[in-house]
């Protein structure tokens, strides 16, 4: 049974209403990344399978190396409006930008602009979200507040995507075609990002992390390599990226031609997300008397299950599809929001093996891991797609249908299963978890008295000082 949270670790109502806001413009715009643009600028624009492929694929390898500079920046950034605020806001001027350049093309827009357009917009997107996601890691010490913190997010998130799939449909009604559609998803982000960031920064106040002693880059590197929780969320962080990457870039394909739904698709998307908003606050409770990573398994196991049952929904049955993705949308954000909260964790392990605060790091690790496995995801399966001849706007043989339902399948389902074989021998949970914030927080007490009476600065010292000041605790390898 969960400890009582001390009153420092609880999370107002009201700030994680406010935290919560970016996370619609967010999935406003990462649900389009994964799931329309790039049938978009495929078959509208007419770029072709193989080449959008490659440029969201390369995109998103490039956005890897973004992410841990984007956390190492943050991490290191001291103003007088904090650590993240500050870059969340300067990311909006070029999110705005951004969101013309690639949700409102001309027809016939080279592949060059398309390449360039992208690049600019995975800029900001890291700016926002890595300081977003360590924002939220760093609001609450408690193991289970963070589940609360890392939920009400995905939430968001969620509700985003709802918004972002209604638009279209709106759109079409009143005549638009596919790139008025397309536009008011730029026009959602335009319009709701400087309010739900303006609101967020100004509602919420950062905790006061003080300077840490510098850290040699050999031990932070140690530190990093030999953290095993660590590993274990990364690992399960990358292929199931990869698993998210397949099924967002082939679920219109999927429930269209494989289901044979047609335009009741996106109705049958708009369920799915729906229950996963209904379903977050019973997983977060079930979150808190099994355990995180217990909770990750049981919601891998389900999906495993689940899953191949989609091969043997008869085409054109709504009402069975529905049924489906009813059950798997209730698990569906299980994964995103405990392996953010559990990753909090395990930048708390960090900081107590180094001395150092560097929840930016450690989340930008995840962020990089993820978009890893959607960008693998992606080449590979617009180069699937156009290799076996599949197209979704003309005729396709039985034997191509079959193959891109596997390919759907197939993939997510073995990763399901890796992921609750993994995640069962997670080392750090809420008894460990607990150790380790105590640790910190006896730090912090005698860290304040040491500096009262000495007035020692850590930030300026040297390597050799800053191992000793902190009692050798930078040396030591992560368990």
């Amino acid at each position: 049974m969960a400890k009582t949270v001390a009153p420092e670790d609880r999370v107002r109502g009201s700030w994680l209403f406010a935290y919560a806001l970016p996370g619609l413009p967010i999935a406003a715009l990462g649900l389009p990344l994964a799931v329309h643009l790039p049938n978009f600028y495929a078959v509208d624009v007419g770029l072709g399978y193989a080449a959008v492929g490659t440029i969201f694929g390369l995109a998103r390898f490039l956005d890897v190396f973004l992410d841990p500079i984007m956390g190492v920046v943050s991490d290191r950034t001291r103003t007088r409006w904090g650590r993240r605020r500050i870059w969340m806001v300067l990311s909006i001027p070029i999110m705005i930008a951004a969101a013309v350049l690639v949700f409102m093309p001309s027809p016939g827009v080279s592949f060059e602009h398309v390449v360039e357009s992208i690049v600019f917009l995975f800029v900001g997107w890291t700016m926002l979200t890595i300081s977003h996601l360590a924002w939220g890691g760093e609001m609450t010490g408690d193991y289970h507040e963070r589940s609360r913190v890392t939920a009400s997010r995905e939430a968001a998130y969620v509700i985003g995507m709802i918004a972002v799939l209604l638009l279209p449909v709106i759109i079409q009604g009143q005549g638009g075609d596919r790139f008025a559609q397309i536009a008011s998803m730029g026009w959602f982000i335009i319009v709701t990002m400087p309010i739900a960031v303006g609101i967020a920064v100004f509602t919420i106040k950062e905790r006061n992390i003080p300077p840490a002693a510098h850290l040699p880059l050999r031990l932070a590197f140690a530190a990093i390599w030999n953290n095993s929780a660590l590993r274990y969320v990364l690992v399960c962080d990358l292929i199931g990226g990869i698993s998210g990457g397949i099924v967002a870039t082939l679920f219109i394909a999927m429930a269209t031609v494989g289901l044979g739904l047609g335009k009741q698709a996106n109705l049958l998307l708009l369920i799915y997300f729906l229950m996963g908003v209904v379903f977050i606050p019973p997983m977060v409770l079930l979150s808190r008397f099994l355990g995180k990573h217990r909770t990750l398994v049981l919601s891998s196991i389900v999906n495993a299950i689940l899953l191949p049952f989609i091969l043997f929904v008869p085409k054109g049955d709504f009402m069975m599809a529905t049924v489906l993705f009813v059950l798997l949308g209730m698990n569906m954000s299980v994964g995103p929001f405990l392996f953010r909260a559990i990753m909090a964790d395990v930048a708390d392990h960090d900081h107590v093996e180094t001395g150092q605060p560097r929840a930016g790091i450690y989340f930008s690790l995840l962020a990089l891991t993820n978009k890893l496995g959607y960008s693998s995801a992606i080449v590979g399966s617009f180069w699937t797609l156009d290799f076996i001849g599949f197209t979704e706007k003309g005729v396709n043989s039985a034997a191509t249908v079959q193959n891109m339902m596997l390919l759907y399948v197939v993939p997510a389902t073995v990763v399901s299963v890796i992921v609750a074989v993994v995640m069962w021998r997670f080392p750090l949970g809420e008894a460990k978890h607990r150790e380790i914030r105590r640790i910190l927080e006896e730090r912090g007490v005698a860290g304040s008295a040491i500096g009262a009476r000495t007035g020692l600065d850590l930030e300026g010292s040297t390597d050799e000082e800053a191992e000793e000041a902190l009692g050798g605790a930078v040396a030591k390898p992560a368990e």
